[in-house]
C-alpha cells in the first residue's frame, strides 16, 4: 500500500472508482480530427510518433494552427469548447530563438498577425531546466491557465533523466494522466 495513504482514503477511493453497468457517462468531446477521425479528446492524450527531422513539429505546428483559430489548417480541425481555447505549447529542447521561430511558422498558418502575440496561446521555453524543474512548470502552467484546452509538449523525452527508466516513465505518463483527467484537457506529445 502506498505509504502516505491511509486504509480508510484507499476505501474512499475504491468506492470512487466503482464503475456500473447502468450509470450514464458522458462522451469525451472531441476537439481534434483529421480526415474525419478523431485525434484528440478532452480528458486525454495523443502522441505524434517518427524519426528524428521527421516533420512532427511542422505537424504539431498544424494542429495549433487550427486550435488558435479554432478551424482547420491543412487536414487538421480543431473544435474546442468556448471555456478551452487556450493553448499551451511546452518546448524542452530548442532555444527562445528557434521557439519564436515556430510560433511564427504557427501564427502564419492560422493566419494571425506576427505584430501581436495571440492572446490564447502560451509557449514555454524549458530547455535550460532539469527533467523536476520542467514538471513542476508544467505542471504550474496547467493547474493556473484559466481556459486551457489544449496542451503540446514537444519533446515529452527531455521530462526524463533516463528513457529507458521504466520507473521515469511510469510517473510521466501518470503525470500526464493526471493532468488530463483533473483539467479535462487534451495532451498532445
Amino acid at each position: 500500500m502506498a505509504a502516505h495513504i491511509q486504509n480508510h482514503e484507499i476505501s474512499i477511493l475504491w468506492q470512487a472508482s466503482r464503475l456500473r453497468l447502468t450509470d450514464k457517462y458522458a462522451v469525451a468531446p472531441e476537439i481534434l480530427r483529421v480526415q474525419g477521425s478523431a485525434i484528440g479528446t478532452l480528458g486525454n492524450f495523443s502522441a505524434s510518433i517518427g524519426k528524428a527531422k521527421s516533420k512532427k513539429t511542422f505537424n504539431v505546428s498544424a494542429i495549433v494552427a487550427a486550435a488558435l483559430k479554432n478551424g482547420t489548417v491543412l487536414q487538421y480541425v480543431a473544435e474546442l469548447p468556448r471555456s478551452k481555447r487556450k493553448v499551451l505549447y511546452v518546448d524542452t529542447e530548442q532555444s527562445p530563438y528557434h521557439c519564436q521561430k515556430v510560433m511564427k511558422r504557427i501564427a502564419c498558418m492560422a493566419g494571425l498577425p506576427l505584430n501581436k502575440h495571440p492572446e490564447n496561446l502560451e509557449f514555454l521555453a524549458l530547455r535550460k531546466h532539469t527533467p523536476e524543474i520542467r514538471i513542476a512548470i508544467v505542471e504550474e502552467a496547467i493547474y493556473s491557465s484559466e481556459g486551457l484546452g489544449l496542451v503540446i509538449i514537444d519533446g515529452i523525452r527531455d521530462m526524463v533523466y533516463d528513457i529507458n527508466s521504466p520507473s521515469e516513465a511510469t510517473k510521466i505518463i501518470s503525470k500526464l494522466m493526471q493532468w488530463t483527467d483533473e483539467k479535462q484537457i487534451h495532451i498532445h506529445t
